[in-house]
């Protein structure tokens, strides 16, 4: 057989190459390890008092961490196929992070010089980002499930993408059991523990997402 005859056969009766393949294995993936660190924190450390649920420093949070998910997921997608660009996304991330930052800061500022580290640590700074990190394990198990049906090529880059989507992810749910309201706790304890999470996905990306 001719190869031309041969890439006719197998052209005949192929369809368009189906769209958004990896936001479509990425939103159940995200959705599902959202209800399991929601579940974890709940059942575990227990649902912040309902009183808060009024309070916008909390919404705050919780929009911070949601935001960041969102935003992790670009690169993530990106990294699922070869040669992706990821410029762009990292700098969304970047900019839903340093919003964070800012608004910490400018809350900082506005706090009595002498009350400014226990706004700054809170009463849970030691244990926040290690919660977070535990708690991203389920969603980084099915964002790595996910890499794994598609086609990354930097598995290092792809498993630090995907951990600290996973940690993102974790936050959220975490949110529902974490009672802290400072704005410069969240914008420096959050990203800490999401970092711990990129930095376990990046170790685990070239032995998990290798071909």
């Amino acid at each position: 057989m001719k190869t031309d005859d041969l890439i006719g056969m197998l052209a005949t009766g192929a369809g368009p190459a189906p769209r958004a393949v990896a936001a479509r294995r990425l939103l159940p993936v995200m959705l599902g390890g959202l209800a399991a660190s929601a579940l974890l924190a709940v059942g575990v450390i227990g649902l912040v008092p309902t009183a808060l649920f009024a309070d916008g420093a909390w919404w705050t949070k919780f929009t911070y961490s949601a935001a960041l998910a969102m935003a992790l997921a670009w690169p993530v997608a990106r990294l699922a196929r070869p040669v992706a660009r990821t410029r762009a996304p990292w700098q969304l991330v970047g900019a839903v992070v340093v919003a964070m930052a800012l608004l910490g800061l400018w809350q900082l500022a506005r706090i009595e010089p002498g009350a400014r580290m226990d706004d700054f640590l809170g009463h849970s700074w030691a244990v926040c980002p290690w919660n977070i990190l535990l708690l991203s394990l389920p969603a980084m198990g099915g964002t790595f499930w996910a890499l794994r049906g598609l086609a990354p090529t930097r598995p290092r880059a792809a498993g630090l993408a995907a951990g600290l989507l996973a940690g993102a992810v974790a936050a959220t749910g975490y949110a529902l059991s974490c009672t802290e309201l400072s704005m410069a706790f969240v914008a420096t304890w959050y990203p800490l523990g999401i970092g711990l999470a990129g930095a376990l996905g990046a170790l685990l990306g070239p032995r998990v997402l290798r071909w």
